[in-house]
């Protein structure tokens, strides 16, 4: 019977983590969309202030409407304060990054891709394969009753995962976001399944 219940908190924990560690990825994306958010229309008024301020300097001469002179003078604020980057690159959904952003070359523009959307690069590549191994082996250290082999997933998940952590800022934000989230999951099945049914 006890070998039931440790397959049971196996499967659990290792594909049923799946859909909980999506739903985490999600509320801190919302999260970081609302504070973006906030930030922009900070920054927004701070700039109509700015130039209300220029606009009733009794000192200024001449008042140049931008706007007025040129509307096409800023489309570059037609985007989603979540979708830029510093260089111009944007993020897609946490899963790639545009390669000139990746590579280091921001702001610069490919022969012949005048009109081409900017090619991507997947960061965080084979995540849910990973994802998977990584609770089944914390719910084993677990019911094994030996939580220390949880620090060798961890020392071995980062040595992995070092070169693009250290190049990708939002790989490793969402290198740790998934790897707290999928061990605490893995861990309470395992602690529940270890409490209830193997004690």
């Amino acid at each position: 019977m006890n070998a039931l219940w440790i397959t049971l908190a196996l499967l659990t924990a290792g594909f049923a983590g799946w859909p909980v560690t999506a739903l985490v990825f999600r509320l801190a994306r919302t999260i970081d969309d609302k504070a973006d958010a906030a930030k922009a229309a900070e920054e927004l008024a701070a700039e109509a202030r700015a130039a209300d301020e220029r606009a009733n300097d009794p000192s200024a001469d001449v008042t140049v409407d931008k706007a007025a002179v040129d509307p096409a003078a800023d489309k570059t604020t037609d985007r989603a304060p979540a979708d830029r980057l510093a260089g111009g690159g944007a993020v897609d959904g946490e899963i790639t990054v545009a390669a000139d952003v990746a590579s280091g070359d921001a702001g610069k523009t490919p022969a012949g891709a005048a009109g081409s959307p900017a090619p991507t690069t997947r960061i965080l590549r084979g995540g849910a394969i990973i994802g998977v191994l990584e609770r089944l082996a914390v719910c084993l250290a677990i019911l094994g009753g030996q939580p220390v082999a949880i620090a060798y997933v961890v020392a071995i998940k980062g040595l992995g995962r070092f070169a693009e952590l250290k190049e990708t800022p939002v790989a490793a934000e969402r290198f740790i976001i998934g790897t707290l989230a999928s061990m605490l999951w893995a861990a309470g099945v395992a602690a529940v399944a270890k409490i209830l049914f193997l004690s």
